[in-house]
């Protein structure tokens, strides 16, 4: 099985020496991903976690699908916060964008942590992994 780059404009440029996704066979490795803009690259919805999450998200989703896999495809997701007073409203617009774009109504599993992220605006990153058939 080779490993190749995942990229795509749906999703921001990474800042740094690593690729937007990694695929290799049927597994899916999504970077961490923030509440960037994939077309300027600014952070958006400073403050607003719960809209930073939908964001995030959405760019995730982005990379998932030049993979060539679907969301319903992640097994796994792992979310960092940085202040655990965000946590519920987070894990509503979580819940809301996992229960759309997963129809077979098997959710992926999740890890929540709360750590400090490379950037101030950043209330919040996700990473994932998929497997496809």
């Amino acid at each position: 099985m080779t490993k190749s780059a995942v990229s795509t404009t749906g999703a921001p440029a990474p800042a740094h020496t690593f690729h937007q996704g990694v695929r290799k066979g049927p597994f899916v490795q999504v970077s961490g991903q923030g509440p960037q803009d994939p077309d300027t690259g600014e952070y958006l919805h400073a403050g607003d976690v719960a809209a930073q999450t939908t964001r995030t998200l959405e760019n995730v989703r982005a990379v998932v699908e030049a993979a060539g896999a679907s969301f319903d495809d992640v097994v796994m997701l792992r979310v960092y916060l940085t202040k655990r007073e965000d946590f519920a409203a987070m894990n509503e617009a979580y819940g809301a964008f996992v229960q759309r774009h997963c129809p077979s109504g098997v959710l992926p599993g999740r890890t929540t942590v709360f750590v400090g992220l490379p950037r101030e605006e950043m209330l919040v990153e996700i990473d994932a992994l998929a497997i496809t058939a």
